[in-house]
């Protein structure tokens, strides 16, 4: 049975247990404010243990500060193991959360584990008093139609800094 927690910020590190690889056959752009699906063949590899992109460095590195300023960490597990990520921001914006980060890895994918995840950050985010929640999707058929099912729509205009660090993300909010 998966259980659902909050992970404390020093088990950052433990994103490398998840296997994030994934053969990616659809792929996602924004062009004139609408999604436009196109064919891809993109292999997306296992976490790299180290350097700037793709790697549990990178990312230990990138999502340190956040949890640093208050966001939190939150992992999916079976028992022991953790089988599913999330980092939540409760203030993107004053009227804003953010599902910063959502990862469940390969072999416990289609479980609702991610669905879960995303429902934890839906209720943080009403408790926090949010009017809104934020994700930058990854551009795989896979992410953006998650995120559709979830409720999320694409935004009219991308938050800027956002945007700036991953814009060929597919950026959308839910209405809470």
């Amino acid at each position: 049975m998966i259980e659902i927690k909050r992970m404390k910020s020093s088990e950052i590190d433990r994103i490398g247990e998840i296997d994030r690889s994934e053969h990616v056959t659809m792929g996602y752009t924004v062009r004139d404010g609408k999604l436009e699906a196109e064919a891809v063949n993109w292999q997306v590899p296992r976490w790299f243990d180290d350097g700037p992109v793709h790697s549990v460095t990178g990312m230990v590195e990138f999502l340190s500060p956040m949890l640093a300023n208050g966001s939190t960490l939150w992992g999916a597990f079976d028992g022991d193991a953790l089988v599913g990520v999330m980092v939540y921001r409760a203030h993107l914006t004053a009227t804003m959360a953010q599902l910063v980060f959502l990862h469940v890895s390969h072999g416990h994918r289609r479980q609702g584990i991610a669905a879960r995840l995303t429902a934890e950050c839906i209720r943080l985010a009403r408790e926090d008093g949010a009017e809104q929640l934020y994700v930058s999707a990854t551009p795989s058929g896979s992410a953006v139609g998650f995120y559709q099912s979830q409720g999320f729509q694409l935004v009219d205009q991308p938050h800027p800094e956002l945007f700036a660090l991953e814009p060929e993300d597919i950026h959308m909010f839910m209405q809470l």
